[in-house]
């Protein structure tokens, strides 16, 4: 490859600045030198890695030492050089090399005085006041978030002449007027059809209701549409597959900024507020992952090092488990100063049940499982189906369009059905709870339901109208909450999928639970009941089930299992129920995965193309890193670059000429032993640096990576040195390692690239993606949907 043309002059890059090449970089492989072949001979002849230069001097005619001609580059900091473009993977390895040299050199320095003293106790306490103020911020926002979202939910409905401030249940807190039976209405609160036409009965009046109901949706809607779309894109969804990728090493610029957060919080409110089938808890750990990212910029260092931004995926060291604890410490305190659900307690479902649960109901728990499992596997295929065609289609281009009509078709079918109107949250309280003799619910519309001497208890009773009614309409409400969840979540707007996913369970859950209740009423004598329930006893308790099918479909959606029961007691409070808890998550794990492997949120990662390398799966197939590499055998030598013969301009044309994100370093291109790496965002830096600050440096200048400059003729331009951006210790392994071996490499160390050698000769590279697609290609997937590196 002819690289070597005279260009004193040349002061610049030839097709453009940093910028344009920052833009054009990508993690494709490291590859292609034409009109070379790959050979795995070994060569005897091998020059020595860094050549020792006789006194590093050289004179020309005037008896001059040209070595003090020579530029010692780096030996400042040149801003930007260590850090990433974006839709990159960080190197984790470095990252953590850099925060012990870092921890070191600070160590060393409080020995010396009082103030570096000082210092060094002020940055080791840095991290616990970081996660004080996570916690604090998280906190406040999450109750922010829930008391507007309950007051804006009421708006559709009504409003309050007291205060418009309140919802209506803070407005009918203090009334005197509230009845039994009607225990959210009071004269404080009024329904819109109440202040438009002064009055509450008639078909107009409720058709003034429904259009009011369906207005404020739509408007809900398309404020929170439109302020996605304008001023932070990456506030829709749900944020979870993206913060799963974000910490597992990829950068994602703006993803977790100011302006993610400001929008994400507000349109958080608004989303939910509309109606629409979606939550916020998911949403809600983007807002606490973005908290912690712009506070981490507070202190150097959490803003200088990647990794130590990260220290919660490939890399988990016990302080930071004490860390996340005392940050969930600070936020539950804050949340519970707040009070947002406004009953003193810091669960969203609390729950008491009064009767113990039975061996024999393991079984319908069992079928809730399978069920959660099923609906799960569904959900995804029909999800990520619809997904994709908004990617490939029109469809994409309009999402204000798509919001709007998606919720419009939610309103009105919602405004009918009471269960199907009310926040998804309210309903799905509604459905765990225990019937007692002050509920006037419809689901606890038993009849001789006062006819008891239980106390406040309501034993087994035969169900009324009331019952039979919401059985029917909760029904419907479970169609609706199952087809438009598959069109809702993925929008352009923040959206959850725990409650939703929650709600279908927590209904099909109730349904089941009252079916098996007035079973054991009715056939109390049958053998499967007649050891543990008389006639008349409270056997049979339906929001149990309700809770166990919530945990049943969001297992089937999320495949979370252990962490799911947390969630569930930490939702509800529900501490002794945790074997059913457990039987219907495994149940619904073993049947979700029997139809597809992936959760939701992995399914997203895969559609989006996102380089994320689950550390769960196992990789058992007998393939090499030789397999794998680029190049393969009989293709032309890796794009590399050599220690101390290449000038400015050589360097400059191979990144003008390729898309590459690093380069090995090799002795010579007639040795090809590996010295080191670079970084092609590093080298463009570094370069451009060199030819601003520093005299002399042109396209002939030599780059060298070596501790000592090469001899150089006389008359020479200044040499350019570079070895302070060089990776001396690049993970390496043979063509011959198992990629067995060379997989589990990449998920415990985070790398972004390794490379390959044989008998101490570079051979490839192996990146990520690289791997990903190969993982990809042997579970029969498209390896083409691995996008990024």
């Amino acid at each position: 490859m002819a690289m070597w043309q005279g260009a004193m002059d040349n002061k610049g890059f030839r097709q453009g600045s940093f910028s344009s090449f920052q833009s054009s970089t990508s993690d494709e492989d490291l590859m292609d030198i034409p009109g070379t072949a790959m050979d795995f001979s070994m060569r005897d002849d091998v020059p020595p890695l860094d050549r020792e230069i006789e006194e590093n001097k050289s004179y020309n005619d005037a008896g001059i030492v040209s070595a003090n001609r020579m530029m010692d580059f780096l030996e400042e900091p040149v801003p930007g050089v260590g850090t990433y473009d974006d839709f990159n993977t960080i190197d984790w390895v470095r990252e953590k090399s850099r925060d012990r040299d870092r921890h070191r050199e600070i160590t060393n320095k409080s020995k010396e005085s009082t103030w570096a003293l000082i210092h060094s106790v002020s940055d080791a306490f840095s991290g616990w006041l970081l996660m004080l103020l996570i916690g604090l911020l998280s906190g406040s926002l999450a109750g922010l978030i829930d008391i507007s979202a309950h007051w804006m939910t009421d708006l559709k409905e009504g409003i309050c002449t007291g205060g418009f401030w309140f919802n209506r249940e803070h407005c009918c807190w203090n009334s005197t007027h509230v009845t039994f039976e009607e225990k959210d209405k009071c004269p404080e609160w009024n329904s819109w059809s109440q202040l438009i036409i002064s009055t509450d009965e008639g078909a107009f009046a409720y058709i003034v209701n429904y259009f009011m109901y369906v207005l404020w949706a739509l408007l809900f809607a398309f404020l929170a549409v439109s302020l996605v779309k304008v001023f932070a894109p990456y506030a829709c969804g749900s944020g979870i597959p993206e913060i799963k990728t974000i910490l597992s090493g990829f950068i994602i610029r703006g993803y977790l900024g100011k302006w993610t957060l400001i929008i994400k919080t507000i349109t958080l409110v608004l989303a939910v507020s509309s109606g629409l089938s979606l939550g916020k808890e998911g949403p809600l750990v983007h807002v606490a992952c973005c908290c912690g990212n712009i506070l981490c910029h507070c202190f150097n260092k959490y803003r200088k090092n990647e990794a130590k931004r990260r220290e919660v995926s490939y890399y988990f060291p016990l302080k930071t488990l004490w860390r996340s604890f005392f940050a969930a410490l600070v936020a539950a305190f804050t949340l519970r100063s707040i009070n947002p659900f406004g009953n003193s307690r810091l669960v969203l479902f609390y729950v008491e049940f009064h009767t113990p649960w039975h061996l024999f109901e393991l079984v319908p728990f069992i079928l809730l499982g399978i069920f959660g499992g099923l609906w799960g596997a569904l959900f995804i295929r029909t999800n990520i189906a619809w997904c994709r065609k908004r990617k490939t289609t029109q469809l994409g281009k309009y999402p204000v369009i798509e919001v709007l009509t998606v919720t419009a078709i939610t309103a009105i079918l919602a405004f009918p059905n009471e269960y199907t109107r009310m926040s998804t949250s309210e309903l799905i309280s509604e459905l765990f709870n225990d019937c007692g003799l002050l509920d006037s619910s419809k689901l606890c519309d038993y009849e001789n339901r006062f006819n008891t001497s239980k106390g406040g208890e309501l034993p087994d009773r035969p169900a009324g109208l009331g019952v039979y009614s919401a059985l029917w309409q909760l029904a419907l409400t479970l169609i609706l909450k199952i087809v438009i969840t598959v069109f809702t979540f993925g929008m352009k707007i923040p959206s959850g999928l725990f409650i939703p996913s929650m709600a279908v369970g927590a209904i099909a859950g109730r349904l089941l639970g009252v079916g098996m209740e007035q079973l054991a009423y009715y056939h109390h004598d049958w053998a499967i009941f007649n050891s543990w329930c008389s006639q008349g006893a409270d056997c049979i308790t339906p929001g149990l089930y309700a809770m166990v099918g919530a945990a049943a479909c969001l297992g089937g959606v999320t495949r979370m299992t252990v962490s799911l029961v947390v969630i569930m007691f930490e939702l509800t409070g529900g501490l002794e129920y945790i074997v059913p808890l457990m039987a219907a998550a495994m149940t619904s794990k073993w049947v979700a995965d029997a139809l597809g492997r992936e959760g939701i949120y992995d399914a997203h990662i895969r559609l989006n193309g996102y380089p994320f390398l689950e550390a769960k799966e196992e990789f058992a197939h007998k393939t090499l890193a030789m397999d794998v590499m680029k190049p393969r055998r009989n293709d032309p030598l890796l794009t590399a670059l050599t220690q101390d013969s290449m000038t400015v301009e050589d360097v400059e044309t191979i990144i003008n000429e390729t898309t590459y994100s690093g380069f090995p370093v090799v002795v010579s291109r007639e040795s090809q032993r590996l010295v080191g790496f670079v970084l092609r965002r590093d080298l463009i830096i570094s370069i451009e640096n060199a030819r601003k600050k520093q005299d002399g440096i042109v396209s002939t200048s030599i780059i060298y990576f070596t501790e000592h400059s090469p001899p150089m003729p006389p008359y020479t331009p200044p040499t350019l040195k570079l070895r302070n951006i060089l990776d001396l210790s690049p993970f390496t392994v043979t063509d011959l390692t198992p990629m067995e071996i060379v997989v589990d490499i990449f998920r415990k160390l985070g790398l972004r690239q390794c490379l390959v050698t044989h008998n101490g000769r570079l051979l490839g590279i192996i990146t990520k993606k690289d791997v990903l697609k190969h993982i990809a290609q042997m579970a029969n997937q498209d390896p083409d949907s691995i996008l990024f590196n």
